[in-house]
């Protein structure tokens, strides 16, 4: 039984880091931006607070901000602009530190 790996061996994407992950709280069409011809909410490196907004999911119509609901710096955007998203799907992922 000595050759049974233990999860906890598995070496983790950033060692020493909990990452938080922002997901989709439904499903619809991914927005980055608020309008075409503006920025992105966030990217990579941008602070976050729990009432910052990080994107929009829309869905039959209906244009649902996301917020962070946590604090962090984003390190990974997971999804496109305008792709489409499923319930709980991972959309960024933020180092709390």
């Amino acid at each position: 039984a000595s050759n049974i790996v233990k999860p906890a061996n598995f070496p983790a994407a950033a060692p020493g880091k909990k990452l938080i992950e922002i997901k989709s709280e439904l499903v619809g069409t991914f927005y980055a931006k608020p309008a075409p011809d503006k920025d992105d909410y966030v990217k990579v490196g941008s602070r976050v607070s729990p009432d910052t907004v990080v994107c929009k999911v829309e869905a039959m119509k209906i244009f649902n901000d996301i917020t962070a609901k946590c604090s962090g710096t984003i390190v990974e955007v997971c999804v496109q602009n305008a792709q489409f998203v499923e319930f709980d799907q991972v959309l960024f992922r933020v180092d709390p530190s």
